[in-house]
């Protein structure tokens, strides 16, 4: 039987970790996460950039845990806004707000925008951390435009607002199986996968010479 590599997800929410868990099922991978560890502490996200806060939790998690460490960050990006609400997407508008308190703040500030000039991305960084510093990162990105008002009630965050061409739909109206195939985080869970893959092969692999 293969030796399993414990992977821990940084993250402080079960149903999180035991998604990641589903997703990597076909890797050697005994999953845990944050809290199953003992680690309570939540690192400060000071970059500038989704990367940056990925490699950040990834590294800081790994060097406190000894664990090879799956971390991720992800949020929106409006052109007409400059690339903002960005790392600041959780936080847009003021602290304390909900999810809809935020994209109504986003549409206010997108009233006198133009259909043509709404364009943003959902963008979502995994960075992969061991504890010796070395690390790797992955992406997913998907394109589409801030509408006018909300659609749909899946989903979380700004789906009612985000609308994909190629659905006719925002974010907030597909089905969770689809939107769980072409999410940004499932983009960049699945490009992160195949980049894990191969760095167990060749753990495995100096593992074997070394023996």
């Amino acid at each position: 039987m293969m030796n399993q590599t414990k992977l821990l997800v940084a993250t402080h929410n079960p149903g999180k970790a035991r998604e990641y868990a589903h997703l990597l099922a076909g890797l050697p991978l005994a999953v845990t996460w944050l809290d199953a560890v003992g680690v309570t502490e939540a690192v400060e996200e000071t970059g500038a950039t989704f990367t940056e806060n990925a490699l950040l939790k990834a590294r800081h998690y790994a060097a406190t845990t000894g664990l090879l460490t799956w971390a991720d960050d992800s949020g929106l990006e409006v052109d007409a806004l400059g690339g903002r609400p960005g790392v600041y997407s959780a936080r847009y508008g003021g602290p304390g707000l909900s999810d809809r308190q935020r994209y109504e703040a986003l549409l206010r500030e997108l009233v006198d925008v133009p259909k043509a000039e709404r364009s943003a991305r959902f963008r979502c960084v995994v960075a992969l951390a061991w504890p010796d510093g070395r690390a790797w990162t992955a992406e997913g990105i998907v394109e589409g435009h801030i509408l006018t008002a909300p659609r749909g009630d899946n989903g979380f965050g700004y789906d009612p607002v985000f609308f994909l061409a190629d659905y006719e739909a925002s974010m907030a109206e597909l089905p969770a199986q689809i939107k769980n195939q072409i999410s940004h985080r499932a983009l960049a869970s699945q490009n992160a996968q195949s980049v894990l893959a191969d760095l167990l092969a060749q753990e495995s692999q100096h593992e074997k010479a070394d023996q």
